[in-house]
């Protein structure tokens, strides 16, 4: 412990040696380490106490790459779309209070509205997902 109570070193969890462990198995799959140094880190792994040990054991590879959440409203297009619908359905709340209907008509308009710029996003995202190299054409 240090001065302040607090453990200098901090014991890993079930999670911290599985998420080691399935970097370490990556790493070998890729051709990064051969079978025995995955078999050797593995054991390792398992036998780790503190989280320090495993960071020891997977400083020689290289970070995962990030994971990267899909742009849902990227395109130009689908902000456009987006934008009109928006103010459509702004346009059709005001002339539903100004008229004194006593029923909430505009909320069809809305929600259709809503799907076409669903289904447009989506389409745009399904285009966007191929690679010119593909042979498809990109809009």
């Amino acid at each position: 412990m240090d001065t302040n109570g607090i453990p200098s070193r901090i014991r890993a969890a079930d999670a911290d040696r599985e998420r080691v462990a399935t970097r370490i198995q990556a790493a070998g799959g890729e051709g990064r380490l051969t079978l025995e140094e995955v078999e050797d880190r593995l054991s390792a792994v398992y036998s780790a106490k503190y989280t320090d040990d495993l960071v020891a054991l997977t400083s020689d590879l290289p970070k995962p790459a990030p994971k990267r959440r899909p742009v849902v409203f990227g395109h130009p297009a689908v902000r456009i779309h987006l934008a009109i619908a928006v103010v459509l359905s702004v346009l059709s709340i005001l002339r539903w209070v100004s008229s004194g209907v006593p029923f909430f008509w505009p909320a069809m308009p809305m929600f259709w509205l809503a799907m076409s710029v669903l289904v447009h996003a989506r389409v745009r995202g399904a285009r966007r997902r191929f690679e010119p190299e593909d042979g498809i054409a990109v809009a």
